[in-house]
């Protein structure tokens, strides 16, 4: 048997070099990394899981709440954890946000309080059925240190205004001394006058939302039972226009970075949103509530907008878009009535019919604790990635899902499906009608139905046509004239 073997002579023998001499170049930039995409995926994904596994919105409640359910919530716009709560028992409470403490509170009325507003000066208004609206110190000082003061006497009154109707709604001026009131007339009054100075109603309809602009402050809007939005400019003491929506609006918050944009939240379950110099259609519609909304707020930046709802919930969107980014709920939280962003963007309080003002994160997962350089940078690293790969079907799945209440799923589904119906329908009538006949008009035109402007109403009354509702162009009627007959100057 023969047996080959490989034999090679030592003089051409090259050892093997070793890996720390080889000539292999390596480029530590991190883009050019051939897992890199793969890599920041996966942290991308990890950031988003723990991101739910931390969202943990709701923070407490402010002391013992109320003994009543909360109707009204009100700012302190020159203080950045300050606020004023009213009650359905007459009772109005001053808070410490930041200290969950209650500084003041007041029997302010026998009927229920229907607004409360903090003044520039630091000092509490409240109004209520009772026909009354009170100014209040809330400086503990001035009423509980024995002297014989007058403030003293009524424990913190300062001065009480009387009006022949019951007052719905009220609101100040961000920096000078006077406030509006509505209920069956619009009011304006001075605090440093006992009577008010200006009756600006428009119409015989009951008013109960109304609301200055923060900006621009000689504006503010009202929204009354007939369905109407109305401008008003303090400069001129006279109503500017007015628009008429299908559905009656509940709450009323101008953008306070933009003068000209103002939200409504509304009894057909949405949000709209509008820039006053075209009123003929909304800019925004915000949707996802299954219930009435009763209150809306904008962020301090003007970039984001909370609605609370008759459902229950508390529903955060981006003002871009028209589903929310967020809700809030728990199981003992009853129908919402006020909700109300903090001055710092950070927090959201709301009042509910369960006598509670609760505190929420805007922010779900995030903590207010003092963060070092690290942790900082790996948050904003998060952020990032997280901002990528958004669009990730399954990162995309995992940011998007929340628990809800399943009457809330029953009821969306349900929503859904009417929704459906009434778009097929239309669209069914649409095509068997005359070319023409049945123009499309956009879902942001479709809730208004008419718009009139001042100037123009009395012209019309001037030539006796205010009953016809012809007008000019600039009146967009679609049917319902009547509507508007009968309008007072």
């Amino acid at each position: 048997m023969k047996i080959k073997t490989i034999s090679r002579s030592s003089d051409n023998y090259v050892p093997v070099r070793n890996t720390q001499e080889s000539n292999l170049t390596r480029n530590l930039n991190p883009e050019l990394h051939p897992f890199e995409r793969a890599r920041e995926y996966t942290k991308a994904l990890t950031a988003t899981k723990l991101e739910r596994m931390f969202a943990k919105p709701f923070i407490g409640q402010l002391g013992q709440g109320h003994r009543d359910s909360i109707t009204s919530i009100a700012k302190n716009f020159h203080a950045i954890n300050k606020i004023a709560t009213g009650s359905a028992d007459g009772v109005i409470k001053y808070w410490d946000v930041s200290l969950s403490l209650e500084l003041a509170s007041f029997k302010a009325h026998y009927n229920r309080v229907t607004a409360t507003a903090v003044t520039p000066k630091g000092q509490l208004l409240s109004c209520s059925d009772d026909k009354t609206v009170k100014l209040w110190s809330v400086n503990v000082d001035d009423y509980e240190g024995g002297n014989d003061t007058e403030v003293n006497k009524s424990k913190g009154l300062l001065k009480t205004f009387y009006g022949d109707h019951a007052f719905r709604a009220m609101d100040h001026h961000y920096k000078d001394s006077i406030f509006v009131t509505a209920g069956a007339e619009v009011l304006l009054w001075d605090t440093e006058k006992s009577k008010h100075i200006s009756n600006l109603s428009w119409g015989p309809e009951n008013v109960n939302v109304v609301k200055f602009n923060k900006t621009e402050t000689s504006v503010f809007a009202s929204s009354g039972s007939d369905n109407a939005l109305i401008l008003y400019d303090i400069r001129t003491n006279s109503p500017i226009q007015k628009i008429i929506q299908t559905m009656r609006s509940n709450a009323i918050c101008w953008n306070p970075m933009e003068a000209y944009n103002f939200v409504v939240g509304n009894e057909d379950h949405n949000a709209y949103t509008y820039d006053m110099r075209y009123m003929n259609h909304a800019t925004n519609i915000l949707k996802d509530h299954v219930a009435a909304i009763m209150d809306v707020d904008y962020s301090p930046t003007g970039q984001e907008i909370v609605t609370g709802g008759y459902d229950k919930t508390i529903r955060i969107y981006n003002h871009k878009q028209g589903h929310s980014r967020d809700i809030y709920h728990t199981k003992r939280m009853q129908h919402l009535t006020q909700v109300k962003f903090s001055m710092d963007s950070k927090y959201i309080i709301s009042g509910s019919d369960d006598a509670n003002v609760r505190v929420w994160r805007t922010v779900s997962h995030e903590r207010a604790g003092v963060k070092s350089s690290k942790l900082k940078n790996k948050l904003e690293y998060d952020e990032a990635l997280k901002d990528r790969f958004k669009n990730m079907p399954e990162i995309k799945r995992i940011s998007r899902h929340r628990q809800v209440p399943i009457v809330i799923k029953k009821a969306q589904e349900i929503k859904r499906i009417e929704i459906q119906s009434l778009k097929r329908r239309e669209e069914n009538d649409r095509r068997h009608s005359k070319p023409g006949s049945k123009p499309y008009v956009s879902e942001r035109q479709k809730q208004i139905v008419g718009q009139v402007f001042k100037d123009e109403e009395r012209e019309n009354k001037g030539k006796g046509k205010g009953k016809k509702g012809k007008g000019s162009k600039k009146n967009e009627l679609q049917g319902k004239e009547s509507e508007f007959s009968g309008f007072d100057d």
